[in-house]
């Protein structure tokens, strides 16, 4: 999978926090990294509200995001290379001065890049890549490639796309395990077609939950 950086402008106002989170989740999820997605919203967000505090509300920034190896790596820009952001040691009851403090508790690392005219505060996050071009495989999905040997099969995040041939064997496979299953659920007296729908129902609000706004 190619990740091709971004970047997008924008005013640092409280009100552009929740569009910025929706934008960071939308693209996460077409990276395929919906792991990281909850952290990723965290940091980026506390970045964006450290601008607004120290530098200013309606200043000009950018919010920058790519990625660095196996690490997704988020950069938020302003033009104040004076305003530095602080690691406070802010108690649970502080009303403010947690924001870094919380970045640097979820982010892997954290830093800050000072320029002639802007300053890049940044933080990267552990993504469970193998390689940048990896996909992040979920657990349900590695519990279901932990199988796959006993159905004589490739792991289904291996699956050669330009094959028609080999998307059809894997996807013949993959029935016989869900049919299998099925056997397994009725002989132990269990209604299929009842089964069959909550996993239809738990699947499609998991992968919704990937894609809808916070």
């Amino acid at each position: 999978m190619t990740r091709k950086p971004w970047d997008l402008a924008f005013t640092a106002e409280p009100t552009e926090v929740a569009a910025l989170r929706r934008i960071m989740r939308l693209h996460l999820g077409i990276w395929g990294l919906p792991e990281v997605v909850d952290d990723a919203q965290l940091c980026m967000s506390e970045l964006v509200s450290n601008v607004i505090t120290h530098v200013g509300p309606g200043t000009p920034a950018t919010l920058a995001v790519s990625m660095n190896g196996v690490r997704l790596r988020i950069e938020v820009h302003d033009p104040d290379a004076r305003a530095l952001p602080t690691l406070l040691d802010a108690n649970v009851e502080a009303l403010s001065g947690r924001g870094m403090a919380l970045v640097d508790a979820v982010a892997d690392r954290w830093g800050v890049q000072l320029h002639a005219d802007q300053k890049v505060t940044w933080c990267e996050l552990v993504t469970g890549l193998s390689a940048a071009d990896s996909l992040c495989v979920s657990p349900r999905v590695a519990r279901a490639e932990s199988v796959s040997a006993v159905y004589d099969m490739a792991p289904c995040s291996s699956a050669d796309g330009s094959s028609r041939l080999r998307a059809a064997v894997v996807e013949s496979k993959v029935v016989d395990a869900i049919t299998d299953l099925l056997h397994c659920l009725r002989a132990h007296g269990h209604d299929v077609d009842e089964s069959l729908d909550r996993a239809q129902m738990r699947f499609e609000a998991e992968f919704d939950g990937v894609n809808e706004s916070p």
